[in-house]
């Protein structure tokens, strides 16, 4: 029964990724901006649009729940944009999560391994986070917006309380989003 509603949770996420583009209005994008550096604007902007707008669901998320860390609220806006590295068509993405969630052994191994790839958009997808933190730092983002995308997936402890309490924000954030 669980893995039926993952399957048609991930379905409907599929659906709602090819209608994404309708829910980005530009003032909506353009509010969520302001707490981007500028350089870390066009990274958004880079994002294919269900990223974009997944991605302004887990900042607006945030904001609901009270959040107004914005080291917080950038990594909200950021944390998936290292899945534009990817190159990955929404068909062959939407397989790569079906396969995460039917079978999450397969997500402890490198994607590239289940797939017999060395290199590949596969392998990029599994590394999305690092990637991300790293365009994040060399686009201007705080220490902390980089730590909070780069482990976004990961079940991890800062040893810091804050930045243990943001992670887990941020965790909760994208998986009710």
């Amino acid at each position: 029964m669980k893995a039926i509603r993952a399957v048609r949770y991930r379905v409907d996420q599929f659906v709602r990724a090819l209608t994404a583009s309708r829910a980005l209005s530009p003032e909506r994008v353009r509010q969520a901006a302001r707490f981007l550096p500028p350089e870390a604007e066009s990274l958004f902007a880079k994002q294919a649009p269900q990223d974009q707008r997944h991605a302004l669901e887990v900042f607006e998320t945030l904001l609901q729940r009270g959040y107004k860390n914005e080291d917080l609220l950038a990594a909200a806006l950021l944390h998936d944009v290292g899945k534009v590295a990817c190159l990955l068509s929404p068909w062959r993405r939407g397989l790569l999560v079906l396969v995460d969630t039917l079978a999450p052994s397969f997500k402890d191994r490198s994607r590239s391994e289940v797939a017999g790839e060395t290199t590949g958009p596969a392998t990029t997808y599994r590394k999305h986070a690092e990637i991300g933190a790293r365009w994040a730092r060399e686009t201007g983002c705080s220490p902390l917006t980089v730590d909070l995308i780069r482990c976004h997936e990961q079940q991890v402890q800062f040893g810091d309380a804050e930045r243990d309490r943001l992670l887990l924000a941020l965790q909760a954030a994208d998986d009710a989003n």
